[in-house]
């Protein structure tokens, strides 16, 4: 945006290659190409970002029939199809139900969209959508949650999404987390360029050099007095730690101090010499998959983590972890070579983990895919700890820049009208730890841009 203004733009990367979240690597063998970290993006093709600076042109995205499924023992699985009355036929006496929780938030989809994609603290332009989408996080975040639905399959499809937020359960953020994604799935859909995540990267990098910005590499920033002091502006899409580097007023640097980050991630690739051989083979034309099982044991497995116990490890940890899994290839066969599979999985554990959950998310795979063992050509796997070195945003191998919480969606990371805003001149943060919080949407950016460019040059 700055660029597009005609100002002056440098990018600093601190790792060799742009991307940060959104990077796209061979992990295991050449011709398989995994996502490093996000893969599917449910946010991308509503996101207003995307739209204003033509991505959703630039790039080929691929939008599957199938947002997302939820397999259950005994051969059962829940089928999110990107169709609603498709979705609704397939979960039978509950289908009712998924409608009346879905249909009244795609109907004024846009309004959701703008109601959750800034700050909590306004007035906002459609209040029958944020009625509707705050009802509905109401009865899904809290122990009303289980009196919508009969059977136990339409349950576990919702609470799969719900988990994305690596949150308790149930919980008002991570009900809320869990409606966008599922209004998602039947609006826009769950959406990915086709190659891999990478695509974005690159296509943003390109739109900003075409612009004349500059973008430098392997220029880690460890201290914020190494890019202030000009007088330019400095956007910092970073954990709000670094600001913790300069000389702060009291009250904001005890808010920044109050900051809570989440749960980590432990996260596993797959090479596969064909696709995973699910019980359910409706399940295997889903590129994102939840594992589990039901709603009460991934409610278990997503408390566990949060008092701290890891899975497969403590007594006390539930035997089933919650893993979510994608697997890329069924539909955008480019990422492996021909007649072979990626699968790209994680797993959530505390703050810190060194657990390698190879074996861990092997067991969930091969508990509604037997055989899943025998297709596995090689591995690679990522602990909490490794994705904090690796990433210095992923603070514990946290990948939200800060745990998702009702609390933390008001004050992410002040509370403010204006969280962009940091008490240093000409200093505005724009990471996830910023509204809206966490996904593949550039809203976060793009607030603190407008924001910085209205304050400090006068531009609107």
């Amino acid at each position: 945006m700055a660029a597009r203004a005609g100002l002056s733009v440098r990018l600093l990367e601190g790792e060799a290659s742009i991307g940060g979240g959104v990077r796209s690597a061979e992990l295991t063998l050449p011709g398989f190409m995994h996502d490093v970290c996000s893969a599917v993006h449910p946010a991308a093709l509503a996101s207003p970002v995307f739209r204003k600076l033509g991505l959703l042109d630039r790039l080929e995205w691929i939008v599957p029939e199938v947002s997302y499924a939820h397999p259950l023992d005994g051969g059962r699985a829940g089928i999110a199809w990107r169709d609603l009355d498709r979705t609704v036929e397939g979960l039978g006496a509950d289908g009712r139900a998924w409608r009346s929780l879905i249909a009244p938030l795609l109907a004024r989809q846009r309004g959701v969209v703008s109601f959750t994609g800034s700050q909590l603290l306004r007035v906002p332009r459609d209040p029958i959508a944020a009625f509707r989408f705050g009802l509905r996080a109401l009865e899904q975040g809290t122990p009303a949650w289980n009196t919508r639905f009969a059977g136990d399959v339409a349950p576990a499809l919702f609470t799969g999404v719900v988990a994305h937020a690596a949150g308790g359960m149930p919980t008002l953020a991570s009900a809320g987390a869990g409606l966008l994604l599922a209004m998602h799935a039947h609006g826009v859909g769950w959406g990915f360029p086709a190659g891999g995540s990478q695509a974005i990267a690159d296509a943003l990098a390109e739109e900003l050099r075409s612009r004349g910005g500059e973008i430098v590499t392997d220029a880690p920033v460890s201290r914020l007095d190494e890019v202030t002091g000009g007088p330019g502006v400095v956007l910092l899409d970073t954990a709000p730690e670094l600001l913790l580097t300069a000389d702060l007023p009291g009250s904001y640097e005890r808010a920044i101090r109050r900051y809570r980050y989440g749960s980590g991630v432990a996260k596993v690739d797959f090479a596969l010499d064909g696709p995973v051989p699910w019980t359910n083979p409706e399940v295997g034309l889903a590129p994102t998959v939840h594992l589990g099982g039901s709603r009460s044991e991934i409610a278990a497995a997503e408390n566990a983590v949060r008092r701290g116990y890891q899975p497969g490890v403590d007594d006390a940890a539930p035997r089933h972890p919650y893993v979510l899994a994608t697997q890329p290839t069924v539909v955008d066969p480019t990422r492996a070579p021909a007649g072979k599979h990626v699968l790209w999985a994680y797993t959530h554990v505390p703050a810190g983990s060194t657990l390698d959950a190879t074996e861990l998310v092997t067991r969930e795979v091969e508990r509604f895919a037997p055989g899943f063992r025998d297709v596995v050509l090689a591995s690679s796997q990522r602990t909490a700890t490794d994705l904090a070195a690796h990433n210095a945003n992923y603070v514990g191998g946290d990948i939200y820049a800060g745990e998702l919480t009702f609390a933390q969606f008001v004050k992410r990371p002040v509370v403010s009208t204006a969280p962009w805003r940091t008490p240093l001149p000409g200093v505005y943060l724009c990471s996830s730890a910023t509204p809206p919080g966490p996904a593949v949407h550039g809203m976060n950016g793009w607030w603190a841009a407008k924001l910085a460019l209205r304050e400090r040059f006068g531009i609107r």
